[in-house]
């Protein structure tokens, strides 16, 4: 059955995480014997399978699916009755001011993340975003006779693919120093047409077009005589480049902390905080209104590990406790993220 409003879209979605929730969990499962980095909204945080380095010959490989509903109208730190942003012409290369009003952008990202170890201190990554799907309600034309809503421009399609490098900087006993850089192919669409026939809006694409560079640290140290726990840090910063279309997506900064601890030999839990702050995009060198933000979000999870070790199902559950956006724009509520990972 198609959808056509968004009580439908979101039982549909609710029956999609379910059911990948329940695959994830079987997988983890099947691994035991008989007898665990977002229009980039959709993840910002530590997961404990994408920062550290694979032993020599190892590859890990991890699949999550990640969920981020962005209904919250802000204006600034506050709330907002209506969000009106520009829309890009690409056809005749201008920016139109207040040409959308949004009203809600459903965000569904499912990667799978592959590490293969080197040596036993440089690590090889790869990111391939599968499945990038947006679902999004606004009206279009805002102000003019053809003004109308719209639910049908958002879109599904494969991402960019990431690929890169992790070097392990520092290895003590209690202490891990890990660098990485990587870059950000323009693999996935951006040129993909709405319900006008036109290029659609930057922002709902699967792919920016751009090359990007990506570096980050990560840090952790175990505390306590039998390193129950662990507290953590890392930070990054991605280049953003101009794709073909002289579209810019503005550069992003990543900083998150936090602590995890051991509650038996399979289970552990952790909360860290998440900030990400993005500077604003640009056209054609011009400045684009209601782009740029910041979130801070506070993110409890879980992780139960296999009783060999080799995989880990983990979950993931960001609350936002800071906002602050350019002008209006849609923020995010509390999102969802789970996964698998297996080391062969």
């Amino acid at each position: 059955m198609t959808c056509r409003n968004m009580k439908c879209r979101r039982m549909n979605l609710r029956r999609r995480g379910r059911t990948i929730a329940l695959l994830a969990a079987a997988a983890a499962a099947a691994a035991s014997p008989a007898g665990a980095t977002c229009g980039s909204a959709n993840c910002f945080l530590v997961t404990g399978t994408e920062e550290g380095v694979s032993t020599r010959g190892v590859l890990s490989v991890d699949l999550s699916y990640r969920y981020v509903p962005l209904d919250r109208k802000l204006s600034g730190s506050r709330s907002t009755d209506e969000v009106l942003t520009p829309g890009i012409d690409f056809e005749n290369r201008v920016i139109e001011p207040d040409h959308h009003r949004e009203i809600e952008t459903l965000n569904e990202l499912a990667e799978i993340d592959l590490s293969y170890g080197l040596t036993g201190r440089l690590t090889l990554t790869a990111a391939l975003p599968f499945m990038n799907r947006k679902y999004h309600e606004h009206f279009d034309d805002v102000g003019t006779p053809a003004e109308a809503f719209r639910n049908t421009d958002g879109t599904t399609g494969f991402g960019d693919v990431r690929i890169g490098l992790r070097d392990a900087l520092l290895v003590r006993h209690r202490d891990l120093l890990v660098g990485s850089l990587a870059v950000k192919t323009p693999t996935g669409a951006y040129r993909l047409l709405d319900s006008t026939g036109n290029i659609g809006e930057p922002t709902l694409m699967p792919g920016t077009g751009s090359t990007d560079l990506l570096a980050s640290v990560f840090y952790s140290h175990q505390i306590g005589a039998a390193g129950a726990w662990q507290a953590f840090a890392s930070g990054g910063y991605r280049f953003n480049g101009e794709n073909p279309l002289d579209y810019r997506v503005g550069d992003e900064t990543l900083l998150s902390g936090g602590v995890e601890r051991r509650a038996g030999p399979r289970l552990s839990w952790s909360i860290q905080a998440n900030a990400r702050r993005t500077e604003r995009d640009r056209y054609r060198g011009q400045r684009v209104d209601s782009t740029g933000a910041t979130f801070v979000n506070l993110t409890p999870g879980f992780r139960v590990r296999t009783a060999e070790g080799s995989a880990a199902f983990y979950l993931y559950a960001p609350v936002p406790i800071h906002e602050h956006v350019n002008e209006e724009q849609l923020a995010p509520r509390a999102g969802l993220m789970l996964g698998v990972s297996k080391s062969f």
